[in-house]
């Protein structure tokens, strides 16, 4: 997504609370914004500032969204938008797989029990240690995603006497209109075998080639924050023809077809988010045409959102710290966060939605800039938003769908201490990961 240069005018209403972009349950009692239930303002109080603050509700129902809109086909939770112990629960309770990328996200996950077998492994570059520990829990599907991690997991399979469930990941060459840095499916970038060079049809031969392994299916990803659908309808399309040939070519016919996630929502609300059910319906469409017409039967479909599940049921509030007017251009709004909680806006100029949390306003809108308190004139939280003239040092600040990606990519810049999480769900607060102290920071230093 690329960040626009300002917004065309003002809202009509500062105080309104779009539910396309903030979570199902939140809205204002006495002027204050609430998510499940709970005011911010005591959240405030209590945790304080900065802080994610996670709709239970609002994530639990996407999870049923999903499940209902794809009936016929499996749903995994990719990890990688945001995972703790308590969301992998979540997960497990209503149904879904997991997708882990890392030997630490595996660790989360079979720490609270997650069934292995409902379990995807990915990854450009996994570890010795991360396939032999995958192999050994039992996961589900081991993406593979290299010729060098096909022989790498043909050896660990011979050495633990099983056949790991196996997925070729194809880059399909389909454009996806997102950011560069978050595009997965062109051919110049690390993930999968190309296409069109013909590394997806031997990477197919190599695992077939190798009676340790089970070759299952194709997976593909072809990049995040993704509003237009088409691409999916492409990379489809061209993973069955894929089937078609490996039919053809090894007389082999794979059940298993995983389509990625990448599904976009709103962060504004010039942003309209696809529809779940419109893309199940078509993803369906195409692929049974394709293999119905060759003869083949219907592979089962694999989908793998995130952001979609996670996204828009996360808040992050702030506390202002000092309001700067620049004339002629726009005021500065300094909160106590930052880069550090949400590296996005400048790692990929991502927009976002915010409002005062604290109260209501009547006041003027005014152009403004959220930033945060780094050392880095980039250190911007939300680029161009309209905020009230009377906004003052101490009010509360909420950004709108920051569930996905800003406490996975947090970080320690300045020495800051990462925001804790906190869950909410009828008018229940709990802590699922702690904010981070100062004698955190200091852990483990000489």
């Amino acid at each position: 997504m690329l960040p626009q240069e300002r917004p065309p005018r003002p809202p009509a209403d500062l105080n309104t609370l779009n539910h396309a972009i903030w979570p199902r349950t939140s809205g204002r009692t006495g002027g204050a914004v609430t998510v499940g239930g709970l005011d911010v303002r005591d959240l405030a109080t209590e945790y304080g500032t900065p802080l994610y603050v996670l709709d239970e509700d609002d994530v639990r129902s996407r999870c049923r969204d999903f499940k209902s809109a794809f009936a016929d086909s499996e749903v995994h939770y990719a990890g990688k938008a945001f995972l703790c112990r308590e969301v992998a629960r979540w997960i497990d309770q209503e149904g879904l797989g997991l997708d882990v990328c890392s030997g630490g996200e595996l660790a989360v996950a079979l720490s609270v029990g997650f069934p292995p077998e409902r379990i995807t492994l990915h990854g450009n570059n996994k570890s010795a240690a991360e396939l032999e520990r995958a192999i050994e829990a039992g996961v589900g599907h081991i993406v593979a995603d290299s010729y060098e991690e096909i022989a790498r997991l043909g050896f660990f399979a011979e050495r633990h006497k099983v056949r790991p469930r196996v997925l070729v990941r194809v880059t399909t060459g389909v454009e996806a209109h997102t950011h560069e840095f978050i595009a997965t499916a062109h051919d110049d970038q690390k993930f999968g075998f190309s296409l069109n060079t013909g590394a997806a049809a031997e990477a197919v031969r190599r695992v077939l080639a190798l009676p340790q392994l089970e070759l299952v299916g194709l997976h593909s990803h072809i990049g995040s924050q993704i509003i237009d659908t088409a691409g999916f309808q492409v990379a489809a399309q061209r993973l069955a023809a894929l089937l078609v040939q490996i039919k053809h070519e090894h007389g082999v016919v794979l059940p298993e077809l995983d389509l990625g996630g990448g599904y976009g929502i709103a962060y504004t609300d010039t942003d309209e988010a696809p529809d779940i059910k419109v893309i199940a319906d078509s993803l369906r469409e195409i692929v049974a045409t394709v293999c119905t017409s060759a003869g083949l039967p219907v592979p089962r479909l694999t989908v793998e959102p995130g952001r979609t599940i996670i996204g828009t049921g996360g808040v992050t509030l702030y506390q202002v710290g000092t309001v700067k007017d620049v004339e002629g251009l726009r005021t500065y709004v300094s909160v106590d966060g930052g880069m550090s909680d949400n590296v996005r806006t400048a790692l990929y100029g991502a927009d976002y939605t915010c409002v005062v949390a604290s109260r209501e306003s009547d006041a003027e809108p005014m152009l403004s800039r959220v930033v945060g308190k780094h050392c880095e004139s980039g250190d911007i939280v939300v680029r161009d938003t309209y905020l009230p003239a009377d906004l003052t040092p101490g009010d509360l600040l909420a950004v709108a769908a920051t569930g996905a990606y800003c406490r996975s990519l947090a970080n320690n810049y300045n020495y800051q201490p990462k925001p804790g999480v906190v869950a909410v769900r009828d008018g229940v607060a709990r802590v699922i990961v702690p904010g981070e102290t100062e004698d955190d920071l200091l852990r483990g230093q000489l």
